[in-house]
This record gives structure tokens, C-alpha cells and sequence, in this order.
């Protein structure tokens, strides 16, 4: 029997996690609502029946943001991932959140380096230091059937959303990494609202930040991957449900 693949190196781990934030995307805008369900296609990943999103131009955006995520994953500048559902007036009503924090440190040059224990006095470096460490792909894959498990039901507790929503992804940098920027852009800084002031040391003090309810989704770990996910629902989300009542 074949040995079961196995993820070695920092770019590996960085490629299987851009695979499921594909995934998670597409089914989260299935879940929401931000699409008419008949431009979603059946589809199969991780033994797990999930949506993916049939419209070239959709496909063509999500790829390339999954694809510019992964270049900042490889810097090692990114603390979380977020997919964010905005109303029609662009306030955020929810937030999607991956936290990848808990990724091993990897200088970009060792990106293709077996990843080892870090050995004492090493730091968090993850590839000078003591055995290698394999994270197992079917342990990871089981796990990742799980979250979207949960991800494919958010829509019955999260409730209905407007029409006419949008989407986005963002990320969060880690304390003191420097910004994206470059030509051509592939990121942009996002409202004041939803960000981080550096010298506060990742104090959220952007008042979209942590919404007004949180619910856990799941988390992941095997070997090196350990990820981190749940929800934020903000303000303005509130503030439509308490409008419906009024009117109502």
C-alpha cells in the first residue's frame, strides 16, 4: 500500500492551506447567499460535498486572491486571513477568520527546506533545529472535512443577509512585518475601521474589529499546521436586525 502523502516543508503546508481557503470561500458565499445558488456548481473535496461558484470571472478573483495570500504566507507576515461579507452601503457584517499564526516561522529562502523541531536556542525557526516533522495529509484532510462540515450550516445560524452583499479577502500582518506593496498592487489597506494599530502591540482598536457576537467554528491541528477559525458578526449586522424589528 502507497505511504500516505505527507507535507515536509514550509511551501507544502502553504500550498494545502491556499487548496482549503479556496474551498472555504467558495462555500462560504454559498452559504451567505452572496451568489445565486444557481451559479453554483456540486462539487467533492475532502470526501465532503461542497459548492463551487461557476462563473469564470468569480473562479478568476478568488484564485488570485488565494494566490496573493500564499506570497504573503511565504514571507511570513500574515497573523490571519479573513473573508469578509460587506452590506450594500460597504459595512461589514461579518467576518470569516483564519488564524495562521500558529504556522511554523520559515525564512522565505527555506520555504523548500524539510521543516525540523526547533532545537534550544534556535527561536521558532522551524528548519535548523532538531527531527524533521511531517504533517500527515489524510489526518489533515479528515480535519479539514470537519470545518466544512460546520462551514456548510453557518447560513441556519448566521440568518438571512440582505441582497445585493459583497465580499472580500483581507489579511492581517503579524506585529511589526511590513506592508505589501509593490507594482502591480495585489492588496490594498483596508477601512479604518477594521484596522490594527501597530504600537499597541495587536490591540484591536479598529471598531469593526471583534464584532458584537463570536462563534467558534474549529480548529486544526496536525503535525505543523495548526490553524485557528470562527466568526465575527459586527455592528452594522446588529443594527439591520434591530431595523427589521422595528419595522416589522
Amino acid at each position: 500500500m502507497a505511504n500516505a502523502p505527507v507535507l515536509d516543508t514550509y511551501a507544502a503546508l502553504v500550498s494545502t492551506f491556499g487548496s482549503f481557503l479556496t474551498v472555504a470561500i467558495h462555500t462560504i458565499l454559498f452559504e451567505r447567499s452572496i451568489y445565486p445558488e444557481n451559479t453554483f456548481l456540486s462539487a467533492r473535496k475532502y470526501n465532503f460535498p461542497v459548492r463551487q461558484n461557476r462563473h469564470p470571472k468569480v473562479c478568476a478573483w478568488i484564485n488570485d486572491a488565494v494566490a496573493a495570500v500564499e506570497a504573503e504566507l511565504l514571507k511570513g507576515t500574515v497573523a490571519r486571513v479573513a473573508v469578509v461579507i460587506y452590506s450594500p452601503s460597504a459595512k461589514p457584517l461579518e467576518r470569516f477568520l483564519f488564524d495562521v499564526s500558529g504556522f511554523p516561522s520559515v525564512p522565505p529562502s527555506e520555504s523548500l527546506t524539510p521543516l525540523v523541531e526547533p532545537s534550544s536556542g534556535a527561536g521558532e525557526d522551524a528548519v535548523h533545529g532538531g527531527p524533521s516533522v511531517v504533517t500527515n495529509a489524510v489526518d489533515l484532510e479528515e480535519q479539514f472535512r470537519a470545518v466544512m462540515s460546520k462551514l456548510a450550516y453557518c447560513g441556519s445560524t448566521l440568518g438571512n443577509l440582505p441582497d445585493g452583499c459583497s465580499f472580500t479577502v483581507c489579511i492581517e500582518l503579524k506585529e511589526k512585518a511590513e506592508p505589501p506593496i509593490g507594482h502591480p498592487q495585489a492588496w490594498i489597506p483596508s477601512q479604518p475601521s477594521l484596522q490594527i494599530r501597530e504600537e499597541t502591540s495587536g490591540d484591536r482598536t479598529g471598531k469593526d474589529l471583534g464584532g458584537v457576537k463570536t462563534t467558534p467554528v474549529r480548529s486544526v491541528e496536525a503535525g505543523v499546521f495548526v490553524l485557528e477559525l470562527w466568526i465575527e458578526e459586527g455592528k452594522e449586522k446588529e443594527k439591520l436586525k434591530d431595523s427589521k424589528q422595528a419595522t416589522a
